[in-house]
């Protein structure tokens, strides 16, 4: 599920893989494995994860199961 979430989050975040990579303090090639349902280890899935809230999204499990984002309000 976080493959799909990742490919959300960076759209509404406009971010593409380098920066996501920049931000988690990974490469670019652990972004694209991640979207391609790759498995990573879980710290590396966390760290993406960690970035991504930092940058104002939050990952969330939709009511039906399925995958969402959710960006958070700007103060």
């Amino acid at each position: 599920m976080i493959d799909l979430q990742c490919k959300m989050a960076r759209a509404a975040l406009g971010l593409g893989v380098r920066d996501l990579a920049a931000l988690a303090r990974v490469s670019t090639d652990t972004i694209a494995r991640l979207e391609r349902g790759e498995k990573l280890k879980p710290a590396t899935i966390m760290a993406i994860a960690a970035a991504l809230e930092t940058a104002g999204l939050s990952l969330r499990r939709m009511v039906n199961g399925g995958p969402g984002v959710r960006l958070r309000m700007k103060e």
